[in-house]
């Protein structure tokens, strides 16, 4: 049996609690769990869980062997600046603000000087709320091969995990899979308004347009095509399929999608520098 895990979420917006509920009850207990958070009602609703919770960060973090930061950007350097007194040189640091170099949290835990590299940075998405996320980690090079299990052990608990090489790729993971179920939801908000506008009934365009993205995920999931040739095999010359796409071709939607992916990760790199000193 794995020893149990005490975790320090701080920040107890949605993430964290994707997270907690992936491992409150298999990895850890809800009293091993300790929120920091400075909003009330969602202190009020962690405690109902069975978790301690704080509005700020105090002396509890020190018997925390993870800490895992899901504040916001604009917040982080001040929120990482006040759990320091509390680091101890076994705490794995997990975080998942967007654009904030793991460097700038290794220097605000340490100094510029002796900088703390026991730091794991990530980027989830949305679908972790119901077990389906899509996490791109990196690490520093004071993370072993046991926070890095560990670390892939946590986000696993949300759904599927990749490691990439470095603070510039988890930017473009950020515009990828951070940013990409946005990408899905205007895609399918287009087709199910473009059904109705040729006579099927809300709900009927909904359940379509939804159906038909979940099955074909799951086949280029399972396929071992790749999307164009399963996008071949669709589309029959002179069919209605071709006709369709002939018009995303005509209207640029692969430069689109090229550029939309160019601006979050450019954004990312703006906030780096914008909340990272």
């Amino acid at each position: 049996m794995k020893q149990e895990l005490s975790l320090a979420l701080i920040g107890g917006g949605n993430m964290a609690t994707a997270l907690a509920s992936g491992l409150i009850g298999r990895r850890c207990a809800a009293a091993d769990v300790h929120v920091i958070d400075p909003n009330v009602a969602t202190r009020e609703r962690w405690n109902a869980l069975g978790t301690t919770t704080a509005a700020a960060p105090d002396a509890r973090l020190s018997g925390c062997r993870v800490w895992f930061f899901a504040v916001k950007p604009q917040v982080m350097a001040e929120v990482v600046r006040q759990c320091r007194p509390w680091l101890r040189p076994d705490t794995l640091v997990i975080s998942i603000a967007a654009g904030i170099p793991g460097e700038a949290i290794s220097r605000w835990l340490g100094t510029a000087e002796q900088p703390y590299e026991r730091i794991v940075r990530c980027m989830p998405n949305t679908p972790a709320l119901i077990a389906s996320g899509m996490t791109g980690m990196a690490s520093l090079g004071g993370v072993d091969e046991t926070d890095r299990a560990l670390a892939e052990e946590l986000l696993g608990a949300v759904g599927q995990v990749i490691w990439v090489r470095d603070d510039a790729a988890i930017d473009a993971v950020t515009a990828v899979s951070g940013s990409g179920p946005a990408y899905v939801f205007l895609f399918l908000e287009a087709l199910i308004e473009a059904g109705v506008e040729q006579g099927l009934t809300p709900e009927q365009a909904r359940q379509l347009a939804l159906g038909t993205f979940h099955g074909a995920t799951q086949l280029a999931s399972l396929s071992p095509d790749s999307p164009a040739v399963l996008r071949e095999r669709v589309t029959s010359k002179g069919g209605t399929t071709a006709a369709a796409l002939a018009v995303f071709q005509e209207r640029g939607l692969p430069d689109i999608m090229r550029q939309a992916v160019a601006a979050a990760a450019r954004r990312a790199g703006e906030l780096a520098r914008e909340f990272s000193n």
